[in-house]
């Protein structure tokens, strides 16, 4: 598939945001504390994310106008269901925000409205995951790996960017890299589940079970069916070399989760405030964002659509 930017900044912006309002929310439930800083830098950090990645996805649309046409279709279609509950969670979260930043108060009704925006934001990233996890018609993405990755992903995201507003804050980093340390490695594990459980997966389909040909020996495009470039080439035609495909793969494991890993434990080694420690939260927290776009570079790079068949791919 064609690794469309605008796609893969909404998907990764939106999903650190999303991740980043749960880790305030919990942190309101939890501690009580409605540090100004963390709040008046968290909460415009996270919204501000969702919204960019939110009117990003609108311009891979080829008639963005017409987008607000698409939430009418939620009894049937994932995207839908994901603009509707995108919209829904600005509710609770922008009440959140109002009981942090105006009153000063994240207790009581203002913790529940933050655990509503929470719950949303974790829906609302369920249900992107589910627009590629429901196609039946790109192997790599109909996997049970889709939906827990892009999740867990969010909240490692979201957390990397929580390490250093405690930092700045003045609270203790070391006890709160620890859920961000297992968000990390989850996410590791279930991409490198991802990618090997695809790398595995035997063809779904080939150019002989598409034509119905097969039985009377391997099929192969002679010409192209049309004389021009179509929506079908251009945008599920994309092509990644095996040899770029797993340099990347590489790239993403070691911004991605190699060097957060690594700084987070000798994060947890150091006094829990401070520069250093901030430092160190704001150096995880820019390689994992690093990592997170390579991942989702990939993640539609390597996808095939089964159409390309009719287009001289042998199988997807």
């Amino acid at each position: 598939m064609h690794p469309a930017l605008s796609v893969i900044f909404f998907t990764t912006a939106s999903g650190a945001g999303y991740g980043l309002l749960v880790w305030l929310a919990l942190h309101a439930a939890l501690t009580g504390n409605a540090d100004p800083v963390i709040g008046w830098i968290g909460l415009p950090l996270s919204l501000g994310l969702v919204t960019a990645g939110l009117l990003s996805s609108t311009f891979h649309l080829g008639h963005p106008e017409r987008a607000w046409r698409a939430l009418s279709q939620w009894r049937s279609s994932w995207l839908s269901r994901e603009g509707v509950m995108a919209i829904l969670t600005y509710v609770p979260a922008l009440i959140f925000a109002g009981g942090w930043l105006v009153f000063g108060r994240i207790d009581g009704a203002w913790a529940i409205a933050g655990l509503a925006a929470a719950s949303l934001a974790l829906i609302t990233v369920y249900c992107t995951a589910m627009i590629y996890r429901s196609l039946k018609t790109i192997p790599r993405w109909y996997s049970g790996y889709t939906v827990p990755g892009y999740l867990v992903l969010a909240l490692a995201s979201g957390g990397l960017w929580m390490l250093p507003l405690t930092a700045l804050a003045g609270e203790d980093v070391p006890s709160a890299a620890l859920p961000v340390l297992t968000a990390v490695l989850l996410s590791a594990a279930i991409k490198w589940r991802y990618w090997a459980s695809s790398d595995r997966a035997g063809a779904t389909a080939t150019s002989g079970s598409a034509t119905g040909l097969g039985a009377l020996g391997h099929v192969r495009l002679l010409e192209g069916p049309t004389t021009s470039e179509t929506y079908v080439m251009r945008e599920m035609g994309y092509r990644i070399g095996r040899k770029h495909a797993a340099r990347l793969r590489q790239f993403t494991a070691l911004f991605g989760f190699l060097i957060p890993v690594a700084v987070l434990a000798v994060l947890m080694s150091v006094p829990g405030t401070g520069t250093i420690a901030g430092g160190l939260a704001l150096i995880a927290a820019i390689s994992g964002s690093i990592g997170v776009v390579l991942e989702r570079w990939l993640f539609f790079a390597e996808a095939k659509h089964v159409a390309t068949l009719y287009y001289g791919e042998d199988f997807a």
